[in-house]
């Protein structure tokens, strides 16, 4: 199937734009339209009194089964990155809808950050006590990609916290999904097993 002129809502960006090809801002713009989920990843204090590194992270998904992997893509000019590359262990913390005011602490570097209940992971990463679930990791693998790193986690530990949509952001901004999904009428998981 072929784009008419005549259906001018599914132009090409670059056509609406007047660009003659893909950029930073327009790949920005249209993907925005896709909601990611909002996480927080955090890793082990790398010295007595210094906080544990952290950063929010909008592109965690699952990446394996078998064996266990889920995987993020931090920006390369990112500082907390290599803190967290060094210790070579990380958890994600699943932030719920009403958790935006945390997201945004954890973003600008809030003095204050670390003062939302949490504890330390079997691997020494800090798990916030209210997230919706966790999975606490091993560093398997980085590989560049673009201005980004694709950074592979094994999943050593995982758990569901408490119940509630999760965070996500669509559009430029804070929003959240509806639970109203086949899996959760029915009472059993999504997904294959």
């Amino acid at each position: 199937m072929s784009l008419s002129a005549a259906d001018s809502s599914l132009q090409s960006g670059t056509q609406q734009s007047g660009q003659a090809s893909v950029t930073a801002g327009l790949l920005r713009r249209v993907a925005g339209h896709y909601p990611t989920g909002v996480v927080l990843v955090t890793g082990p204090r790398p010295a007595p009194g210094q906080p544990p590194p952290a950063m929010v992270v909008g592109t965690f998904t699952s990446v394996s089964l078998r064996p266990a992997l889920v995987g993020f893509l931090p920006a390369k000019s990112s500082t907390t990155w290599p803190r967290i590359r060094a210790a070579g262990r990380f958890c994600v913390n699943v932030l719920g809808a009403d958790q935006q005011q945390v997201c945004r602490r954890f973003a600008a570097a809030d003095p204050h950050r670390w003062e939302v209940p949490h504890r330390e992971t079997a691997t020494g990463s800090p798990l916030l006590l209210d997230a919706l679930a966790w999975f606490d990791c091993e560093v398997a693998g980085e590989a560049e990609a673009g201005d980004h790193w694709f950074v592979t986690g094994t999943v050593r530990d995982l758990g569901t916290g408490r119940p509630g949509p999760p965070l996500v952001f669509l559009r430029g901004g804070y929003g959240h999904c509806a639970e109203d999904t086949d899996a959760a009428r029915s009472g059993r998981p999504a997904g294959p097993d």
